[in-house]
Order: structure tokens, then C-alpha cells, then sequence
């Protein structure tokens, strides 16, 4: 059973890992942490680390969505160097107070040498307070961090977007594959029904029934994107009933349906395609014809079955002989890419379709 895990805690065990990363391959490891009020360098790198993980956030949600997708590349590049700005001043208030003291005891007249510093206990001049590095080292990490940030989560965002629009762009084309295989088998059905009424059949009320059936699953239940697997089988148990009762004993239908579909779903009218092109194009009403239809669920896992011999009149009328197939073998791809496995048998006398989709 697979369990999702709420995007808040990603995002907060990510913190977390960039947080410590410095300690992770340090000398002393996280025993450093412990020094992290007395040691002034250490405690300068969290509030590094810190400001930029807020940029990063700003970046992602405010400044990218808001400007760089808006393409004002100039007001975006303007807010990201003030972003910058605004850290280093941030930081040189809460933890640099050494640097903006040094500008403050600068000698009057520019033009007197400052005395040459020189690294000791008692000599030199600006020595550096405590154990902090230079301010130039922290300025280049602070860069360095900033850039990882910036094109991290612009590389993050712009994937997102591009995502989300193919996103959009498979669901209008599923959309598109349903409209235009829904009324292929309502055109087939009334076909059917039709034949009934000439020849004044008791069981066209029966098959008036089955087609309501029919239309109230393909326009009211099968409009989403996953169904219950047990109303799609039972679609298909109404269509093929529906065909049996039209072809009477010009056709010999081997169907069965085993296993279990407790708790499955799965894409509607993507199995129906194959079954009724057997239909459509393996039925010779002057022969008796056989169409074998096998439909097994194990566990997860759903594998189909459908055979028909070919009727070389019907295939020759017909010139959109395949196009139900085609969308469906389509559908198949944007829908279950590398969880379905395809098989098509074209021989000179038949047709086969075998079809495995894992629905977990």
C-alpha cells in the first residue's frame, strides 16, 4: 500500500538537510552545534544558510510566478540583486557588527596610511574579534549559496510549470480521444436497436433497456478521469449481451470475466475499444462467426483477451476499420505509460488483442 506524504514534510526534511549539510562533512561533524553561541563563524553560517533558504521560498512562490513567468525580466532581475542587497545587509546588522565598526573608526584624513596589520596578539590593525573569518569569505558563500538558490528554484519552478501544462495538454486530448470514440459506439449501438425494430423482435425492449444503461454510464459515470472497475465491466457485459441479442445464433460468444475488482478503478471505455471492433468486423451474418472475450483481474492487475476471425467483406466497406483501436492504444499511452502492455495479432484469417494494465 502506498502511502503519500503531505508536501509540507518534504519541504521541511529538505530545510532540515540544507541546514546541516555544513556539518555533514566538516571536521568535528555536529559537535560543532554545540559551540554555536561561543563560535561566532558557526553561528555566521546558520544565518547564511537561513536567509537563504528564505530567498529560495520568496523566489519560488512570489518573485518567478509574479515577474519571471510575466516576462518583466528587468523588474525581476532588479528584485533578485535586492534580494541580495538586503540579505548582506541583514547580515552585517545581526552578526557582522565587527565590520560596520571598522568603517566607523576609519582615520579622518584619507590620506594617512593606516598602520600595516600584521596577525598577533597585540599588533595590527581591525584584528579580527574572536574566531570570524574575513568578511570576504562569508561574502563569497553568501553568493555562492545565493546563485544555488536562484537557479535551483527557478529550475524547479519552470519544470513545475512545464509539468503542469502537459498536464493540460493530455487532458484535452483525452478529452478529444473520448469525443470521438463515445458516439462511435452510440452510432454502433442504435445500429443495432435498429435492427431489432425490423425485424419486429421481442427482445428489442430488452435491448432499449441495455442501450439506456449504456448512455447512462457513458454520459453520467464516465466522464472522469477513473471509474470503478466493476461499472466499466458491467458496460461491457451490457454491450456484449446487447450483441448477442441482435446476432442471435450467427455468432458463437465465448465470454467470461473472473477475479475480483474490489477497490480498483480504472480509465472508462478503455477496454470497450477492442471488444467492440470484434464486433464490428468479426461477425459475418451469412456464417456463424466466433468472437472469444476473456477478462481476468489478480490482484491488481487486469489482463484482456479479445480474438475474432475477420470478415473481409465487412473490412473492405469500411475505411475506418482501426481508428477505435488507434485512440485507445493512444489513451493506453498518456494514461498508463509503463504500467500497460499491448499486444495486437494481425494475421491473414484474425484478429487478436491481448492487453495487461496494472491498476495499483
Amino acid at each position: 500500500m502506498n502511502v503519500r506524504v503531505p508536501p509540507v514534510v518534504w519541504h521541511v526534511v529538505c530545510c532540515l538537510a540544507f541546514l546541516v549539510l555544513p556539518y555533514v562533512f566538516a571536521p568535528g561533524s555536529f559537535s560543532r552545534l554545540s559551540d554555536l553561541n561561543a563560535n561566532q563563524h558557526e553561528r555566521t553560517n546558520l544565518i547564511i544558510y537561513g536567509l537563504m533558504l528564505l530567498f529560495f521560498y520568496a523566489n519560488y512562490y512570489r518573485l518567478i510566478p509574479r515577474l519571471y513567468f510575466a516576462r518583466r525580466y528587468v523588474l525581476y532581475g532588479l528584485s533578485v540583486l535586492g534580494c541580495f542587497g538586503l540579505i548582506m545587509g541583514v547580515l552585517l546588522t545581526i552578526d557582522r557588527q565587527d565590520i560596520i565598526t571598522q568603517f566607523r573608526q576609519l582615520p579622518a584624513s584619507v590620506d594617512a596610511p593606516p598602520p600595516p596589520f600584521t596577525v598577533g596578539p597585540q599588533q595590527g590593525h581591525f584584528p579580527p574579534p574572536g574566531n570570524k573569518p574575513p568578511f570576504g569569505f562569508e561574502l563569497n558563500l553568501a553568493l555562492y549559496l545565493f546563485l544555488v538558490g536562484l537557479f535551483v528554484s527557478l529550475a524547479l519552478r519552470i519544470s513545475s510549470r512545464l509539468r503542469e501544462s502537459e498536464k493540460a495538454r493530455l487532458s484535452t486530448e483525452l478529452s478529444y480521444l473520448k469525443a470521438q470514440i463515445n458516439p462511435h459506439f452510440l452510432f454502433n449501438t442504435l445500429n443495432s436497436i435498429y435492427a431489432l425494430t425490423l425485424e419486429k423482435s421481442d427482445d428489442a425492449p430488452d435491448a432499449v433497456a441495455r442501450l439506456s444503461a449504456l448512455m447512462r454510464y457513458v454520459l453520467g459515470e464516465a466522464t472522469g478521469d477513473r471509474v470503478p472497475l466493476s461499472r466499466d465491466l458491467e458496460y461491457v457485459r451490457n454491450y456484449v449481451a446487447l450483441q448477442q441479442t441482435r446476432l442471435a445464433d450467427t455468432v458463437v460468444i465465448d465470454f467470461q470475466v473472473t477475479g475480483s475488482t474490489a477497490g480498483l478503478t480504472i480509465a472508462p471505455l478503455i477496454l470497450i475499444s477492442f471488444i467492440e471492433n470484434a464486433f464490428k468486423y468479426g461477425v459475418n451474418p451469412e456464417s456463424t462467426s466466433e468472437i472469444r472475450i476473456g477478462i481476468s483481474v489478480q490482484q491488481n492487475q487486469l489482463h484482456m483477451n479479445v480474438w475474432n476471425a475477420k470478415v473481409r467483406r465487412v473490412m473492405a466497406e469500411d475505411s475506418s476499420f482501426g481508428i477505435g483501436i488507434s485512440n485507445t492504444a493512444t489513451r493506453l499511452t498518456l494514461l498508463y505509460p509503463d504500467r500497460h502492455q499491448l499486444s495486437i495479432r494481425d494475421e491473414p484469417n484474425s484478429f487478436g488483442v491481448e492487453l495487461t494494465i496494472d491498476l495499483g
